[in-house]
């Protein structure tokens, strides 16, 4: 095997190989927080332009589906959804749905980022299981983002029926009528 495929096999390369490619400096790092990769990417990325870390920013997430054996552990763990559809906030919630996707924003300092970008990242902490959300800790997170000064929302909304009214619960407690929006349903749950 060349070194190039061994490179390739590495997640905390990737990062490396694209920064090596663009020319870009700074901090460089690979993320895998599952559903969530995304969102803590652009985090990490507004940190770094809030430190003065860099002028720029590039938050990129990658999600593609290759081995085919996650498709029947999670299907037999009664996660995925048996029709095939994301029914998020909706009573039909009967599960999620894979998808792929890739995403890139390239940010840019500027004093106005405070007041337009907010995120906050958190684990869970203690729940009922691996995949039932945490009401408190969501409400938490929430308020340290500042959320109730916010009107609208990209919420989680995997399309369960344990998930999503945990998580509008926390929502409506700390945002109230907020306008709330997943686009896992029209997309899948890139992971």
């Amino acid at each position: 095997a060349s070194g190039f495929a061994a490179t390739g096999a590495m997640l905390s390369v990737a990062a490396g190989r694209l920064s090596y490619l663009l020319g870009l400096t700074g901090p460089c790092l690979t993320t895998d927080t599952a559903c969530s990769s995304a969102l803590v990417a652009l985090h990490m990325s507004s940190i770094a332009l809030k430190q003065e870390e860099s002028k720029t920013a590039v938050a990129a997430a990658v999600g593609v589906l290759l081995d085919s054996w996650i498709f029947t552990a999670y299907a037999t763990a009664g996660m995925l959804s048996p029709r095939g559809r994301c029914h998020t906030f909706d009573a039909r919630a009967d599960g999620y749905c894979r998808g792929e996707g890739v995403a890139a924003l390239s940010l840019q300092w500027r004093s106005t980022l405070v007041e337009v970008s907010r995120s906050a990242v958190q684990q869970d902490g203690s729940s009922a299981s691996l995949t039932a959300p945490n009401g408190s800790s969501q409400r938490r997170l929430l308020r340290e983002a500042g959320a109730a000064a916010v009107s609208a929302l990209e919420a989680h909304g995997t399309g369960t029926a344990l998930g999503d009214p945990i998580e509008m619960g926390s929502v409506a407690d700390v945002m109230g009528r907020a306008r709330v929006a997943s686009v896992k349903a029209n997309i899948g749950h890139l992971e």
